[in-house]
């Protein structure tokens, strides 16, 4: 879907552009991923997911909340960064962000999801280069 149409849609809305928002975000993609490894450490593969999915939405949403965007649904999120970002954030990751938020939903809501060990670990490592990559593009 077309940014434009999620902004008609109202999934997106412009706001004044917000450093403050803009850097809360980040402060919490960073506590996210710290409490990604630490649940790894204990083996809690699922929530390791999740975490990481935290982390990688809050540093997307930095760079929304600086250009003045607020989003109102988790798709939009990741439609605006493909279609905005594509140039500066890599195929790899951004397809990243898009599968951790399909198996974030299956951690909470789904029956029959196990996150591995391996995958866990590999989530952890991509949102970390998630987050690098949106810090290098603030410039933070």
């Amino acid at each position: 879907m077309k940014v434009e149409d999620l902004f008609k849609k109202r999934l997106l809305r412009k706001i004044t552009p917000n450093l403050e928002k803009t850097k809360n975000s980040l402060k919490i993609a960073e506590n996210k991923i710290q409490e990604a490894k630490e649940l790894f450490q204990s083996e809690f593969f699922n929530q390791v997911i999740i975490s990481v999915y935290t982390c990688m939405f809050h540093s997307a949403r930095a760079l929304l909340y600086k250009k003045g965007v607020q989003e109102k649904s988790h798709f939009a999120v990741y439609e605006y960064l493909n279609e905005k970002y594509n140039h500066l954030i890599s195929r790899e990751l951004l397809n990243s962000f898009e599968n951790y938020r399909n198996e974030r939903h299956e951690a909470l809501y789904g029956f029959d999801y196990e996150a591995k060990r391996e995958d866990a670990e590999s989530a952890i490592e991509d949102s970390e280069q998630f987050l690098i990559k949106v810090k290098e593009i603030l410039e933070m």
